[in-house]
C-alpha cells in the first residue's frame, strides 16, 4: 500500500512532531525570585545605620538591571554610596552614614533567573539620628551590568517558530504533490 503523502512531506511532518515533543518535554520555568531575608530586616528598628543594605533571594538573580535605593524619612533623599553588587541570590549596596531618625525604605528591583522583574520595598526605622546628611533625589539608583543566565522564553519562542515553519513546509509540499 502506498502513502498518499510524498517522502518530503513525511520527513517534514516527522520533524515537526519531534519539535513538538521536544517543546512539551522541556522543563517548566522556575517561579520568580522571592525575597527571603534582608538586613536591615523588614520593620526593624535600629539605633545605628547599617554600613550596607543586603537582600537575599531564594534563587540566583541576574546581574543586569539590578536597582537598589535606600530612601530617607523625606522619601526622596538617597543613602546608598555605591553600585549594587550581585552574587548568586544576594544583592548588596554600601550605604553612607544615615542621617535623621525616622522611617527609611529600601526599594529594590531585580531580574529573576527566569527573566521576570521582581520589585518591592523594605521599611525600617532609625531610632537615633546619625551623622549623615541627606543627598537630593538626583542621586541615581545603582545599576549593575554583567553576564547572567539566559532566560527560557527565547528558546520556547524559537522552538514555536521552528515548529510552525515545519508545519507550513509540510502543508505546502503536501499541496504540491496532490
Amino acid at each position: 500500500m502506498t502513502s498518499r503523502w510524498s517522502f518530503p512531506v513525511r520527513v517534514a511532518a516527522a520533524l515537526a512532531a519531534a519539535g513538538a515533543a521536544a517543546l512539551l518535554c522541556a522543563p517548566a520555568a522556575a517561579a520568580h525570585s522571592v525575597l527571603v531575608s534582608s538586613s536591615p530586616a523588614a520593620g526593624a528598628s535600629v539605633a545605628t545605620g547599617p554600613a550596607e543594605a543586603v537582600l537575599e533571594f531564594n534563587e540566583q538573580v541576574e546581574n543586569r538591571f539590578t536597582e537598589l535605593a535606600v530612601l530617607g524619612p523625606d522619601g526622596t533623599s538617597h543613602w546608598e554610596s555605591g553600585p549594587a553588587s550581585v552574587v548568586d541570590g544576594k544583592v548588596s549596596a554600601p550605604l553612607r552614614p544615615l542621617g535623621p531618625a525616622g522611617a527609611y525604605t529600601i526599594r529594590y528591583r531585580v531580574t529573576s533567573a527566569d527573566g521576570h522583574p521582581v520589585s518591592g520595598t523594605i521599611p525600617f526605622r532609625l531610632t537615633v539620628a546619625g551623622p549623615g546628611a541627606a543627598v537630593p533625589a538626583v542621586a541615581a539608583v545603582a545599576h549593575q551590568d554583567g553576564d547572567g543566565p539566559v532566560p527560557l522564553w527565547p528558546w520556547i519562542a524559537g522552538g514555536a517558530v521552528l515548529l510552525g515553519t515545519g508545519f507550513a513546509v509540510a502543508r505546502r509540499l503536501g499541496r504540491a504533490d496532490a
